[in-house]
């Protein structure tokens, strides 16, 4: 039985002027978009667990474009069991419907996906023991509800797992190995079913020197089920680490490689991506925040590599305990070797956020 139960609602209005929301060389459109988005949070919390429901809907009205006026929909349930000091269960399960204007069938209609997803991970193994193992396991559908088949080719079943193991090695430090196997179903595109295979080794630590994080390096194959199409291999990494040489800032890092699935006609991409982020608080109330992104995705089997490249900066001035002010901007660009696919945009934003 819950020792507690919170409600947790939350509404951000928000105002942007976007000079080319459809990501494109030529032909760009500029509009004001009004954002309205309450969510909702209901949670419980028992004294060997913890529920959470939350629900989202982002609704964005085009002043210029109102045929692309649209609302997103996000729900997602999360549990979690301690059964003893060395037995504990996480489970989620979610839902999105969303609508992305900056898709690539925007002379036709936008891309309109829908995820579900559901999983969970247990682990063996107290806080404080020198061994640990995580035992995980998600499934997830996409689907799109455009017309007249568009986007079909992609629409696929996904179900990875995955085992990870670690080792104290210092504290606050554990060593690990990780091994996942994922495989990709295809509803109609049987050319592109495939299983992905990795194995990564790394470390883990917390608040050590000012600095937590993770870092895992290792290796993926991609292997498709049709022998005409050439499986991929490569080097894998995922690294995200934070240093706070302040109590009032802190800098992250998040970078990745690995092989993701194909999209306009590529068998798979190689993603290199990193973000670089810096959070500070100046005043009590004034914080600000700055990142840059740059992403390099190969496209297997098609002539097209796009480097990515993105510059965000915001100030955020806390009104109230309940109400946030923020202003911000973002600078994107798209430098594609793809006829007509390279793209710049200025994003400027003013919004809203209030809480209880």
């Amino acid at each position: 039985m819950s020792e507690s139960l919170t409600f947790t609602p939350t509404l951000e209005v928000g105002e942007w002027y976007d000079d080319n929301f459809r990501a494109v060389e030529e032909n760009e459109e500029s509009s004001w978009i009004t954002r309205i988005a309450p969510t909702f949070v209901l949670g419980a919390k028992g004294r060997k667990s913890a529920y959470a429901l939350t629900y989202k809907a982002s609704s964005d009205i085009f002043h210029s474009s109102r045929k692309d006026d649209n609302t997103d929909h996000y729900l997602f349930a999360d549990a979690g069991f301690m059964f003893d000091a060395r037995n504990n269960l996480k489970l989620n399960a979610g839902y999105q419907q969303v609508e992305d204007t900056d898709s690539k069938d925007q002379n036709v209609q936008n891309d309109k996906p829908t995820t579900s997803n559901i999983g969970g991970v247990y682990t063996y193994g107290a806080k404080t023991a020198r061994a640990q193992v995580d035992l995980g396991a998600n499934y997830e559908e996409l689907r799109y509800r455009n017309t007249d088949h568009i986007n079909a080719e992609n629409e696929r079943d996904t179900t990875e797992l995955s085992s990870t193991f670690y080792y104290r090695v210092a504290p606050k430090t554990r060593a690990l190995v990780e091994a996942r196997h994922t495989d990709f179903e295809y509803v109609s595109n049987d050319r592109l079913n495939s299983n992905n295979i990795a194995l990564l080794g790394g470390l883990t630590w917390d608040a050590t020197a000012k600095t937590s994080g993770t870092v895992k390096f290792g290796g993926e194959k991609k292997r498709f089920d049709e022998s005409g199409v050439d499986d991929q291999s490569g080097s894998m990494w995922e690294v995200g680490v934070s240093w706070k040489p302040r109590t009032y800032s802190t800098f992250n890092l998040n970078t990745r490689r690995a092989i993701d699935e194909g999209d306009d006609g590529a068998s798979a991409i190689k993603v290199q991506s990193a973000t670089l982020s810096w959070k500070h608080d100046w005043l009590e109330r004034l914080s600000s925040d700055v990142s840059y992104s740059y992403s390099d995705e190969e496209y297997q089997d098609i002539d097209r590599d796009d480097k990515i490249k993105s510059l965000g900066l915001g100030l955020t001035y806390k009104m109230r305990r309940w109400l946030d002010v923020g202003v911000g901007y973002t600078y994107a660009e798209d430098d594609s070797t793809a006829i007509g696919e390279s793209y710049e945009r200025n994003i400027y934003m003013i919004r809203f956020t209030g809480s209880l």
